[in-house]
């Protein structure tokens, strides 16, 4: 998760994660050569005494700076595009989980285990255990295997809400009466959290999402765990 004074992008958890930090970067480099090859041209102008009073027009010169900027903008439309997709895709999802936004908290169900289905509310700050992040924990974490494709189907039961992940590159909407679809895979385990990323109300920073990511094994256990408990 980011920490204070963090400016760049959490370390990355999914696969997707790694593409849109890899277009990052390879969009950070593009800006990085246009602004100091157009920085040094404005300084050389700047403290340039001399002008060139017969120079009305230059075809050439208008040619190519024409034509750069178009090579500039093909060269980030490409992976653009492909990332866009590959956001997109659903591909043969092993499991499917289903969040449901409300004001003011998240609502999860399992439907390929039997209807295994919880609230997840914030933890208040008194109730907060020491270990605990504040704003950030919550009751009942969303428990998900790794090196599993995972489909998510999200909507919202009264405003609108947004879903939001950002180490595992997730963000979709939860728009009342539509079913958005995302798919992720998580490749490592551990405690990836998010938030609402969509103003809905008074307690709209007051309704965290909390995914664990455990084994294959660890998940079964505590399907069946959650099967035992629910009445």
């Amino acid at each position: 998760m980011a920490t204070w004074a963090y400016l760049n992008f959490q370390d990355s958890a999914s696969p997707l994660m790694e593409q849109l930090i890899f277009f990052h970067d390879h969009i950070m480099l593009v800006i990085v050569l246009i602004v100091t090859f157009v920085g040094y041209m404005m300084a050389t102008l700047f403290f340039n005494s001399l002008i060139n009073r017969y120079m009305l027009e230059n075809q050439p010169i208008e040619v190519i700076w024409t034509s750069v900027p178009a090579f500039i903008l093909i060269f980030i439309a490409l992976p653009s595009l492909r990332l866009l997709y590959l956001l997109d895709e659903v591909n043969n999802p092993s499991m499917t989980l289903k969040t449901i936004g409300h004001q003011w908290y998240w609502s999860y169900e399992y439907s390929d285990f039997l209807q295994v289905e919880f609230d997840s509310y914030m933890v208040p700050s008194n109730e907060l255990e020491v270990s605990g992040f504040r704003l950030l924990d919550v009751d009942n974490r969303t428990v998900l295997p790794m090196n599993t494709q995972i489909r998510v189907l999200i909507t919202a039961a009264d405003v609108i809400h947004s879903w939001t992940v950002p180490s595992l590159g997730i963000k979709a909407d939860a728009i009342p009466g539509r079913l958005n679809q995302s798919s992720f895979l998580i490749n490592r385990p551990g405690l990836f959290y998010g938030q609402c990323s969509e103003i809905c109300g008074a307690n709209h920073s007051f309704m965290p999402i909390v995914i664990e990511s455990t084994s294959i094994n660890s998940f079964l256990n505590w399907i069946s765990l959650s099967i035992e408990a629910s009445p």
